[in-house]
This record gives structure tokens, sequence and C-alpha cells, in this order.
């Protein structure tokens, strides 16, 4: 039988409704990678083998039954790790954290559309960073490098899924934590518009900021992911109803680019790239010009990133010295000297500066949202650099070009678009308007087809 992790989901899906093989079949290929390649990579923090075997076993009765729940019906899926599932130890990248009674709104999604939960993925501590060098459960490797970082926070969730020692899995995104590690590892990462997937159950960074979203190895990928995981939580405080959010998405093979309005709302001079990064972005702008896309020469007003990034950076820390304050003050040896450090940091932060960032994140999101009144997308490389080795220093502003989106609350998302001269991967990421993510998807889709394909990493371990 040929390596059943190279398949996508989409390809899964369609091979298992034809009988190729069973859920079971899959599960235990991906198992047998976890058990070969985990121990190097330290992508997984708590593997999920025999529960999961019973949830795959569930699947192929129902589909032997002709009750197949979903696309994701029998595929291995693993979620970050401040994603409760529960009955397993939600650890937020910590020591330790909390012992959930409960699935968060996304998991239950998940289950209830038959995706197998095949374990809970590394992280940077509390989410609140972007190496994923966690000196709790292991420092996250990159496969396409090791020594390298996945990215963060949501590193494991992306190491795992390049590896291919899962088929997807769910990352939370304040500032780019699921496009940049995505970018780093050469995926598809979605972050969707804000309350589209509730965050009930998912430990807070900000409340204003924070996504779940999928990784995927493709856009349309994503777009099966996204049909489950969205949709109105009324337990959720920012939830919001999907409406036609997903209009398009499934039907992502038939949108044409010609005619599509984009904008590049930076250029090389607001954000300092790495050599590399801008020409290879450039060179997919060309490629949508000649594909019949029209470029709209509109920029932001403000393209402070250092001052943008700081202000999220600040409201984030006080938001979580905030929602972490209980286990801050019960248990101060769960947390890392660094991760304690910058909640004291936010916690202390005066109100008028807390009132300034605010109030500044609020101006820069209106403005991202207006140029939508002239274009259908925002089109920008997805991090400033590829991925570095775990002992250079970790430069300051990975999220620079991510955090305009959490800011809008617009969708976005990163997909593989070629190497740097290092030989690591680059993404592309395209910014939608609000509640237009299936147009964002079926965009991202037709852009795909137009891009190289990156072969999976060849892992050098055993």
């Amino acid at each position: 039988m040929t390596d059943l992790t190279k398949l996508d989901i989409t390809d899964a899906a369609a091979a298992l409704a034809a009988g190729d093989f069973t859920a079971e079949d899959l599960l235990a290929a991906y198992l047998d990678r976890i058990e070969r390649f985990d121990g190097t990579l330290h992508a997984f923090i708590t593997v999920l083998a025999e529960p999961a075997l019973v949830q795959a076993r569930a699947s192929d009765q129902r589909r032997a039954n002709g009750d197949c729940l979903s696309s994701l019906d029998g595929i291995p899926i693993g979620l970050k790790d401040n994603i409760d599932l529960a009955g397993v130890p939600t650890t937020n990248g910590m020591a330790k954290f909390r012992d959930p009674d409960r699935d968060a709104e996304a998991t239950r999604r998940l289950r209830a559309a038959g995706a197998v939960i095949i374990g809970k993925l590394n992280m940077h501590e509390g989410a609140l960073g972007a190496t994923t060098r966690n000196l709790h459960h292991g420092i996250c490797e990159n496969p396409w490098r090791i020594g390298y970082t996945p990215g963060g926070s949501s590193g494991g969730s992306a190491s795992a899924v390049a590896a291919r020692l899962c088929a997807g899995a769910l990352g939370s995104d304040t500032m780019g934590s699921v496009r940049l590690p995505a970018a780093y590892c050469g995926l598809a990462g979605l972050k969707p518009t804000f309350g589209l997937i509730s965050t009930r159950g998912v430990v807070p960074l900000s409340y204003g900021l924070d996504h779940v979203g999928p990784m995927c190895r493709s856009s349309r990928d994503l777009s099966l992911m996204l049909d489950v995981l969205a949709g109105y939580d009324p337990e959720c405080t920012e939830s919001v109803h999907p409406h036609r959010a997903l209009d398009g998405a499934l039907r992502a093979d038939t949108m044409p680019l010609k005619g599509l309005r984009f904008a590049v709302p930076m250029n090389n001079d607001a954000v300092l790239c790495e050599p590399g990064i801008w020409e290879d972005f450039t060179s997919h702008v060309a490629m949508l010009v000649e594909q019949g896309a029209v470029q709209v020469d509109i920029k932001l007003p403000d393209t402070d990133a250092t001052g943008t990034r700081r202000a999220g950076l600040l409201i984030s820390e006080a938001e979580a010295g905030y929602a972490l304050a209980a286990e801050l003050a019960a248990s101060p040896g769960d947390f890392s000297e660094e991760f304690r450090q910058m909640l004291d940091y936010g916690r202390a932060a005066p109100a008028h500066r807390l009132v300034a960032a605010q109030r500044h994140l609020l101006a820069v999101g209106h403005q991202v949202r207006k140029l939508f009144d002239q274009v259908d997308l925002l089109v920008l490389p997805t991090t400033s650099q590829a991925a570095f080795a775990h002992d250079a220093e970790a430069p300051v502003g990975q999220a620079d070009f991510c955090q305009w989106a959490n800011h809008g609350g617009c969708p976005a998302l990163s997909l593989p678009c070629g190497l740097s001269p290092e030989g690591m991967p680059l993404g592309l990421q395209m910014i939608g308007r609000p509640l237009r993510d299936g147009q964002l998807l079926a965009a991202a889709a037709a852009v795909q087809r137009h891009l190289p394909v990156l072969s999976p990493p060849e892992l050098g371990i055993n």
C-alpha cells in the first residue's frame, strides 16, 4: 500500500469514500510516523493512540452503514494544546494548566463531524511568542530543517502537519500564530473572520485578537475544515453568524482570477525583509496580473508596523495577565520566568497606555477594513523572513505582515509559494473582506494552481 500520509485531507476523504482503505488504516499510518519521528520533532505534547483507534473504528462502522458524517469523518486531526479536549489536560504550553471536563466548541464540531482526534500539540508557552522553544515540553523542530524553528505560537501544529504526523491541525492566531508557522513549514494556514470559529474552551491570550484556525496542506483542505468549524456559538461572546461567509469555499475550482481587484497595502520599506523574500513576493504579484487580476494602487495610511505590533503585544500581555491571574497566583512555578515577566509587565501597565494602545489598534483595524471599499483582496508576504535556527536571535518583527488582519478582524491565509535562498519555505498571504471567507478561499485555490508545489520535507531522522 502507498504511504497514506502523503494524501491531503481532500484526497484521503475521497479514498475513504471509495473504500480504498479504512480510517483505521489511515490512523495506523500516522501513528507509525509519530512513533518514528516525534521523539526528535517534539510536535506533540499528548498522543491519544487508543482513543483515536476507537474513533477510527467508529468511523469505519458509520461508513459501512452509509452514515458518514462529513468529509472529515475518519481524518486524523491534531489540536493545539490551548484548545480543550474533555478528559485530556490542557497545558497551554505550560508545565500544567487545567483538566477540562468539556470540549472546546471547535473540538466539539470536529467530533460531531467524525474527525479522529489524534493528540494535543506543542506550542509557544501561553501562545505569547513565535518560536515554540518550549522548555516544558521540548523545543519543537521544523521538519524542513532540524535545529530550526517551526514558528509559533502554533509551532507544534505546523510541525506535525508538515511532517505528516496528522492530516490537519488546529492552531490559534492572535497576530499571526497560524499563518506564520504555516509559512515557515510550507503549509496552508487560515485565520478566519473574527468570531467565525468559536473560541469557547480556548485559553485566552487577547480577547479582541484571538482566532482559531486550521492548518493543512492545501487551500481546498482549509475549505473542508472551515465548513465544519464555522458556526454561531451562543456561549462565545464574539461569535458571529456565518450567514454567507462560506459561499464559494467548496466550489473554489470555478473562480477565475481575471478581474479580481487586489492591492499590496505595504512596501518593502515599511517592513525590512530578508534577501529573497520581497523578490519572491513580487514574482507572484506579477503572476496575478498576468492572469488578469487588477492591481489597485492603495496603501494603508498608517504603516507603522513596529508601533502597531508593540500596541498589540501590550494588549496581549495585559489581557493574558488578567485571564491567567488565578493560575499565576496559585501556581507561579508552572510559568517560566520569561512568561511571568511578560504577564507582570502587562498587568502593571498604566491605564492611559492601555487605552492608547487599544485606540490605536481600533483605528488600524478600521483602516484595514476601509481598503475593501476599493479591492477584493490584500496581498502581502506572510513573513519578512524564512524560518531561522533555534540558536539564533528571534527577529522582533516576525508578525509585522500578519498582524493587520487580526486588527481588522479580516479573514487571512498563507499559501506555500516557494523557497528562500537557503531552501526554507516561504508564504504568500492573502487577506479578504470580513465575512467573505469563502471568497478568500476560492481566490486562494485559484492562486495556488499557479504557485510552485513544494515537495514534503524528507526527514533525515529515525
